[in-house]
């Protein structure tokens, strides 16, 4: 592989997560406070990630690996996704609003997997050079936060109050519609099954991955995959409105201290997995998402700012211990002809299934304590912390400790 494809690879992710943290952290506080958006209405835009996150594996599965090149529909997708994210600018209500985001996440989370799978073919050893380059969509994420916040203040209180947040689309639609010309220059991807003979379509639904059910700890592990998933939707979608009416500045920017504790902890998983085993590292991340919630509740912009700050910073352990961990240990648990239809399922069970009850749930508390100019946060943020410890406690006695071995490591007890 020639050194200027991995800047290609790099310059890909950066743009990639660009684009999604530059609007969808700012998701919440731009509906209340632009369109006049209630709680549930926020919560079923949020889950328009859900359903993009159902039907992705189809856009894959269907097209991508059977007729066309990755980096063409790569390409296609995110051009349609900067005329998507123009139409969100120009919506005057949520009703407007709803369809085109909608639109836009059936497009943009497929190409989640295509910039994976691009990356993955060209590069000579994807387990140990990967990481470098997923590295920049975080970096590309932490930087559209910073804009946000530090360059253009659209999330200060006068930004705000004179509708700056909306500028967040034609700024994401640019870094869409750069991506989508960028893409056509990447190196050819062709389909990896041919036409004639493609895969099944039990294989592309993942059917085979249904015998790992036969196992009760994976049983375990899906089922609470699911549940970790509502709290966690809290977070997305209200942590910036939250923020915002705590009287916090430049939130956004703050909120990226979540994605750079990701790249630290991301490097502290396979230690801790050595040497605390598959069930601690689970239940780290279960207790993680409860001490976050309790920080949030009692935390403030005043004097106890930096509960808030501890808490976004908490996302690595969150977020890295929970879903890196159970990729390998899904990995390890499924075999080799059906692996990738394994991840497929707890992605399907975790950012479909889980986030969109979450999202629901969390629109309907977020209405429920809602105040004049405001929200009863502590109350919001105490439900899902609550809820995280039953889950916690439910998980730690119905999993039973396992050796996991994978990618050449034995991850013991």
């Amino acid at each position: 592989m020639k050194p200027f494809a991995k800047y290609q690879l790099g310059a890909m992710m950066f743009l990639q997560f660009f684009i999604w943290g530059g609007w969808f952290v700012t998701l919440g506080t731009f509906l209340a406070n632009n369109l006049g958006a209630d709680g549930g209405q926020i919560g079923i835009a949020f889950s328009t990630q859900s359903w993009g996150a159902i039907i992705a594996p189809f856009v894959i599965g269907l097209i991508a690996d059977r007729y066309f090149n990755a980096e063409r529909i790569l390409a296609i997708l995110h051009l349609l996704g900067a005329l998507l994210m123009f139409l969100m600018y120009r919506a005057a209500d949520f009703s407007a609003f709803y369809p085109a985001v909608l639109a836009y996440m059936v497009l943009y989370m497929p190409t989640l997997a295509l910039a994976n799978s691009i990356s993955f073919r060209h590069l000579a050893d994807p387990a140990r050079e990967f990481s470098g380059i997923r590295v920049w969509g975080t970096l590309g994420w932490i930087c559209a936060g910073l804009l946000i916040s530090y360059v253009f203040a659209w999330d200060s209180r006068q930004g705000i109050d004179a509708g700056q947040l909306a500028n967040t689309f034609p700024m994401c639609a640019a870094a869409s519609l750069l991506l989508g010309l960028f893409s056509l220059f990447l190196p050819a991807t062709p389909p990896a099954t041919e036409k004639s003979g493609g895969s099944t379509l039990g294989e592309i639904l993942g059917l085979k991955s249904i015998g790992l059910f036969r196992d009760r700890n994976f049983r375990v592990f899906f089922v609470f995959s699911i549940l970790v998933c509502i709290p966690l939707a809290f977070y997305y979608q209200n942590t910036s409105l939250f923020l915002t009416e705590a009287g916090m500045e430049n939130s956004t920017a703050k909120m990226a201290l979540g994605q750079a504790s990701e790249v630290l902890f991301m490097l502290c998983v396979p230690l801790f997995l050595l040497r605390f085993g598959i069930k601690v590292t689970l239940l780290a991340a279960m207790l993680a998402w409860a001490v976050r919630y309790f920080l949030f509740a009692y935390g403030n912009a005043g004097e106890f700012s930096y509960l808030l700050i501890l808490g976004i910073a908490l996302h690595g352990i969150c977020y890295d211990f929970f879903f890196v961990s159970g990729q390998i240990y899904t990995d390890s648990k499924a075999e080799a002809s059906y692996r990738s239809a394994a991840q497929g399922l707890v992605t399907l069970a975790t950012y479909g299934l889980g986030m969109l009850i979450g999202f629901w749930i969390a629109g309907w508390v977020t209405d429920l304590y809602a105040l004049d100019g405001g929200h009863a946060w502590r109350n919001i943020w105490l439900l899902p912390a609550a809820f995280s410890l039953v889950v916690f406690t439910l998980f730690a006695a119905l999993f039973r400790s396992e050796a996991v071995a994978t990618g050449g490591l034995a991850y013991s007890r």
